[in-house]
């Protein structure tokens, strides 16, 4: 019977996979907020906010259809290419930090990629929805396959959580070349000074890390969904 599973007596090993998974997130994470934390409590000696580091790199690149503006909660920034707003959270918008910088800059690599029609961020829009679904029904999709032995629902199931880690796959180069796009951007406009890059670009590469923690884990769900399956399979 597929509903049986694998494992050893009480302990399914594929747990392993999760646990491994979770901790990789964790220390990424952990990451993030350190350097944020770090980096924020050091002000740019341009002393201008995260708002103004936008506004002055749009306008650098040309691009002046996209409206800055600010978005409650902490390291939500986002460039929406909907409707060509590029939203600040309150500890990035108004602060002259190095973190501030280096976030507002990040988000602005978005809106130029945006404007370029960057075909890993017009891939990475696609398949928006397509991911979304597969995310939030694969893993009930997958149970009711091991539940009930069908196998082609656990199929299905493995597929629909494949789109999910399709999405962060496309995901990773699209962050890591708004970041480059960042960091040359801060240099050309003279927002930081030579010695002042290395804070904004570890800040911006621990962000990074957790797109790469994101996807690992994603990946080591796949494989246990897939031993998962499999394991059932055999014991069928």
């Amino acid at each position: 019977m597929y509903g049986r599973g694998i494992g050893f007596g009480w302990f399914d090993p594929t747990y392993l996979l999760l646990i491994i998974g979770a901790l990789i997130s964790l220390a990424a994470s952990a990451r993030l907020k350190s350097v944020f934390a770090k980096y924020s409590r050091v002000r740019g000696a341009a002393n201008i906010t995260g708002q103004e580091t936008a506004e002055r790199i749009l306008r650098a690149a040309g691009i002046t259809d996209v409206q800055v503006g600010p978005i409650q909660g902490s390291l939500t920034d986002h460039y929406d290419p909907r409707n060509k707003t590029l939203a600040l959270s309150e500890p990035i918008f108004g602060s002259t930090s190095l973190a501030a910088v280096g976030v507002a800059a990040h988000e602005c690599g978005h809106a130029m990629q945006h404007a370029e029609n960057y075909a890993p961020l017009a891939i990475r829009s696609a398949i928006v929805p397509v991911a979304n679904f597969g995310s939030a029904l694969s893993w009930p999709v997958f149970i009711a396959g091991l539940l009930f032995s069908i196998r082609p629902l656990l199929t299905v199931g493995i597929i629909m959580f494949s789109l999910a880690v399709l999405f962060q796959l496309v995901t990773l180069p699209v962050e890591i070349n708004a970041s480059r796009r960042a960091m040359q951007m801060l240099t050309n406009t003279g927002i930081l000074g030579p010695d002042e890059t290395t804070g904004a670009r570890k800040v911006l590469t621990a962000a990074a890390l957790t797109y790469v923690a994101a996807l690992a884990a994603s990946v080591l769900q796949l494989i246990r969904l897939i031993a998962l399956a499999n394991g059932g399979r055999n014991r069928d």
